[in-house]
């Protein structure tokens, strides 16, 4: 495909092996790009609460140095992995990103985020936010140590542990926002969520409806098949209960070949009462932060799983990876978390207009140059004129084009077959 990349960027032919030497140089420069583009944006606006979340992206083939086999996040069996750690401030705005070999836990990852908050950015007084798997209490200890606070959540069975003894009170959840001040410093941020209630007693009732029906099949294959193993359906019901998580308030039996499902309507109200529930924990004190901003500042991780959405599935496609080379590997990352800054850039100018980042690119992409042949005259190219539409998406985005091209005839090519020449990467 002919373009004018390099006439516009003013740099010269270049192939795949170009772009590898340019994922060695910035191999070496991270930490460099990852200061200075923090110190930009701290000219303005003091940061102390970081975003911290962690996901993992499956590579191809088997000789990545990072790549292993571990908790595997985007269903692609058999695949080898990475774990990619970024840290965002509390506007969502990427900071860092660390890449860790592919059976990395994700508590694993927090103390090199702490480390390199601390030497590197020169932040003191921090908060730290991440979900229930991220923050455990080991990470709690370490941010300690570091003087840094935390914002997380904890699991169900720990709710209902501090419900026991009356630490937690159901009637709590049933406020826009509760918390309670525990021992030890330790503050808890209550609420319920009535949409994530209802779902969860929808998803109940689904369960429960799938394996009536299960029942049901089980029941006219007995019936028809008079010789079959009758225990072995109930067998199978069973562990169907038990995969769909209800055999605790679902009892199953067989009766003379016939298979039959009660309700225990008591157990099943027992597994109830915290739907849509949850609850976070902090050490931070009401006066340094009131309830209200706790729960905000958690609900912000939402924002940092949206740039992992954009990264992996949308424009950038972190996945799969290709390189082999651990520093590669890295850079590559960068790479994409940059490029995710100006997706970031592109949709709060392009917000206003109602238009997706997708589809303002996709309209740019109708900007063509065009060849002017006067008569008796050497030809030329030229731009023409961008419609209405894409002259505002350049406007808001701060961006003029040139009004005249030299074109120099230069092809690039990302594509080449190099086999012969080029060394394992």
């Amino acid at each position: 495909m002919a373009h004018a990349a390099c006439d516009v960027l003013g740099i010269g032919p270049f192939d795949e092996d170009a772009l590898y030497d340019n994922l060695d140089w910035l191999a070496h420069r991270p930490a460099v790009v990852e200061d200075t583009l923090f110190a930009q944006r701290t000219k303005t606006k003091s940061v102390s609460l970081f975003l911290y979340e962690v996901t993992s992206s499956y590579v191809e083939g088997t000789h990545n140095e990072l790549a292993a086999f571990g908790y595997n996040r985007d269903g692609k069996k058999g695949k080898r992995q990475i774990v990619i750690g970024l840290r965002c401030d509390d506007d969502g705005h990427p900071v860092s990103i660390a890449v860790f070999p592919g059976n990395t836990q994700d508590p694993q990852t927090v103390a090199a985020q702490l480390n390199k908050i601390k030497a590197r950015f020169g932040v003191t007084e921090i908060t730290f936010v991440g979900d229930r798997g991220m923050i455990k209490g080991q990470q709690i200890e370490d941010l300690a140590q570091h003087g840094f606070h935390y914002i997380t959540a904890i699991t169900k069975p720990q709710m209902e542990k501090l419900l026991r003894p009356g630490t937690l009170q159901m009637d709590l959840f049933d406020q826009a926002v509760a918390e309670v001040l525990a021992a030890e410093g330790i503050r808890y941020v209550l609420r319920r969520n009535p949409v994530r209630a209802q779902e969860a007693r929808d998803t109940r009732q689904a369960k429960l409806a799938t394996l009536q029906t299960l029942g049901a099949k089980q029941n006219q294959y007995l019936t028809d098949h008079p010789r079959a193993n009758a225990q072995g359906a109930l067998q199978k019901l069973v562990a169907r209960a038990e995969k769909l998580r209800i055999a605790g308030w679902v009892e199953l039996a067989l009766e003379e070949r016939v298979l039959t499902l009660t309700v225990n309507a008591s157990a099943q109200q027992e597994a109830a009462p915290l739907d849509g529930c949850y609850v976070l924990q902090t050490d931070l004190m009401p006066a340094q932060a009131p309830k209200e901003v706790v729960h905000d500042r958690y609900k912000d991780l939402a924002s940092v799983e949206q740039a992992f959405r954009t990264c992996k599935t949308a424009h950038l496609e972190v996945r799969p990876i290709f390189v082999r080379r651990e520093a590669r590997t890295r850079a590559h990352a960068v790479v994409v978390m940059l490029a995710y800054q100006i997706i970031r850039y592109l949709a709060a100018c392009w917000s206003a207009f109602d238009v997706t980042v997708e589809e303002g690119l996709h309209a740019l992409t109708t900007l063509c140059l065009v060849a002017v042949a006067p008569p008796n005259a050497s030809s030329y190219p030229c731009l023409p004129t961008p419609r209405d539409a894409i002259a505002r998406l350049l406007h808001s985005a701060d961006i003029t084009l040139p009004k005249a091209f030299s074109l120099s005839g230069v092809r690039v090519s990302t594509r080449k077959k190099l086999q012969s020449e080029r060394l394992p990467q």
